[in-house]
């Protein structure tokens, strides 16, 4: 699963490294549980369903303008809308 995660998220290695925790967390679970190992559970814990990626323009107090890219990614709506917010510091990448 995480040579997936890997070949369908590249140049993301925060992600793969969060996709491992989580994984490895829930790997004793599903041994004692072989019900959870049904068929793309695991990818829909992992892939999200929504992907959001929109620019933030503003002007500094020199009165130049700069374009930043902000973020949202939504994994999973079955319990109500979705919880997080929006990210926007230069230093974020999708992979965040």
């Amino acid at each position: 699963m995480l040579t997936e995660i890997e070949h369908r998220n590249p140049a993301q290695p925060e992600f793969h490294q969060a996709a491992h925790e989580v994984l490895e967390t829930l790997a004793p679970v599903i041994a004692s549980r072989p019900e959870y190992a049904e068929p793309g559970l695991i990818e829909r814990l992992v892939e999200p369903e929504r992907q959001v990626i929109f620019r933030v323009p503003w002007q500094d107090d020199q009165g130049r303008v700069h374009v930043n890219r902000g973020f949202r990614v939504e994994f999973n709506s079955a319990l109500g809308p979705y919880k997080g917010g929006l990210r926007f510091h230069p230093s974020v990448n999708l992979g965040v």
